[in-house]
């Protein structure tokens, strides 16, 4: 079956957008603290979509924007707001979008981040827009030393939110575990989304043996590591938390354009096409997997015709050779089939287990691939992690 090379990554966008948004208001983040809301709540900087602007809409405060700004500074200090990650885990890099914030975006930014063993109790709830940090909530944040915290990146000159400037892309290298992070403008300003991309990591040490877990989820270190294509929607959604919001909340491929004028089946009712799409995961832990589930929720008249996955045991080392060489067919590992291909179904939960999974003992990378070519919202494989000799993969190497 012909295989589609995966597409290169735009030169101006890097390697670290291919990883999970840790912060994420579906991934369970929030803000915690913030030190001034006037003009646009904090909360907005974790959402999911995209920023929008609407000219003609005002609040008693002042101009409504989507995302997080404060009133224009006339005290000492600068502005400052905590999020507590949705998925605790390695960061790789930020994403601090100015959309749309064009003559009133924060000008500087820096980012401290930290680990902490008990999650704060407090959080910040409702509409809190005209409002600003109360004396409590000073004094409650004050015992999180939060001006202590480790900072991973220095202050930086953020660009103003047009279309061709608002993504401050913000790589780091900082191989710990992560659970708060604190954004620090200045002096004061708006920021549309922060968008904090990295690996969860979870405490394996806790998960009893014989438990099923879903080796691939975000939540458990799950990570896309490639695809052929993603012009719709990123593979990395299919690992998310939940059953897909809608077509968006998936991973969708365009339609091939190798497909046969004339469509043809086989005695199984499988399409008979010449090219196919995959996506490629590196699993949180190495494990044995038993039990599969793949949700084509929500797509009715795009959904493929059929999937197979295949499963291999990568080293770091391997995964990073083949990760630079884009998974190309000549230096592919050795894929072992773990769900041999299935006829598919429109807006479909698909469970597999017992005989339909082959046993392929412990494996820490699946490939999972469609023909021709459509959208998948969520993939769960579900099974055992297992000790393995080779040690957990590095951070994928830059494309």
């Amino acid at each position: 079956m012909a295989n589609r090379p995966m597409q290169k990554a735009a030169s101006s966008q890097p390697h670290f957008l291919q990883f999970n948004n840790l912060a994420c208001e579906t991934a369970g983040g929030k803000v915690i603290f913030a030190t001034d809301e006037w003009f646009a709540p904090a909360r907005n900087l974790l959402k999911r979509d995209p920023p929008e602007f609407i000219a003609s809409a005002f609040t008693e405060y002042g101009k409504w924007m989507d995302g997080w700004e404060t009133r224009r500074k006339r005290i000492p200090g600068h502005d400052w707001c905590i999020v507590q990650l949705g998925v605790p885990g390695v960061i790789h890099g930020f994403d601090v979008d100015t959309s749309f914030f064009t003559g009133n975006y924060g000008p500087y930014a820096s980012i401290q981040v930290a680990c902490l063993d008990q999650i704060p109790s407090f959080t910040l709830e409702g509409d809190r827009t005209g409002m600003a940090a109360s004396p409590s909530q000073f004094e409650a944040v004050a015992k999180l030393n939060s001006d202590s915290w480790k900072e991973i990146v220095p202050m930086t000159e953020m660009k103003p939110g047009y279309s061709e400037s608002c993504h401050n892309y913000l790589s780091v290298t900082y191989p710990h575990r992560v659970t708060h992070v604190r954004l620090n403008i200045y002096p004061d300003g708006g920021i549309a989304r922060l968008k904090v991309y990295g690996i969860g990591k979870k405490d394996w040490s806790t998960v009893p043996g014989q438990d099923l877990v879903d080796l691939a989820a975000l939540v458990n270190g799950g990570v896309c590591v490639g695809y052929s294509d993603a012009h719709y929607g990123h593979p990395r959604n299919i690992i998310a938390l939940g059953r897909a919001d809608n077509m968006g909340d998936g991973w969708e491929t365009a339609r091939r354009l190798d497909r046969p004028k004339v469509l043809r089946v086989d005695e199984k009712g499988i399409l008979q096409v010449p090219g196919c799409e995959w996506a490629i995961l590196r699993l949180g832990h190495p494990g044995i997997i038993s039990k599969i589930e793949l949700d084509t929720n929500h797509f009715k008249g795009n959904f493929p015709d059929s999937c197979k996955i295949e499963a291999c045991s990568l080293t770091p080392d391997e995964e990073n050779r083949l990760t630079l060489s884009q998974w190309r067919s000549d230096k592919s590992p050795k894929w072992r089939i773990l769900l041999p291909p299935q006829k598919l179904k429109a807006d479909h939960r698909h469970l597999f287990s017992g005989e339909s999974v082959v046993h392929c003992g412990p494996v820490s990378h699946v490939r999972l691939v469609i023909a021709p070519d459509g959208g998948v919202s969520r993939l769960r494989l579900w099974g055992r992690p297992v000790s393995n000799n080779a040690t957990h993969p590095q951070p994928i190497s830059k494309l």
